[in-house]
């Protein structure tokens, strides 16, 4: 019975496929990292990152580059200051803020997790 309960809640592991627990942070088998977030609002990459977070501060705080600095993106976040008093870095964080709302949560964490 409880093998039959195991069964029926594992998952398939997205590199090797076997069943493995839903709650995994790696496959025992392949050793290879599931993704656990569910893709809300609290979902955030392994390194911490969220991608709700990254939005809100390039809409508020982009002309800064404060959400390059979020992201470990250091060398942006410089130019986004040196250039920020010509209002272009804003322009382009408001750009940047809608694409993060519009990427999936696996696109986020491939390039910036």
């Amino acid at each position: 019975m409880t093998e039959a309960m195991t069964i029926r809640n594992a998952v398939h592991c997205r590199d090797c496929a076997s069943l493995i627990s839903p709650t995994a942070n790696t496959c025992p088998r392949c050793g290879g990292r599931q993704n656990i977030a569910t893709g809300g609002l609290g979902a955030t990459t392994p390194s911490g990152k969220n991608r709700v977070v990254a939005a809100l501060l390039a809409l508020f705080l982009g002309g800064f580059g404060v959400h390059k600095f979020y992201l470990g993106r250091i060398g942006w976040g410089i130019v986004y200051l040196i250039f920020c008093w010509t209002f272009v870095p804003a322009l382009i964080a408001l750009i940047e803020a809608i694409v993060y709302l519009t990427m999936s949560e696996e696109q986020f964490e491939t390039k910036y997790g």
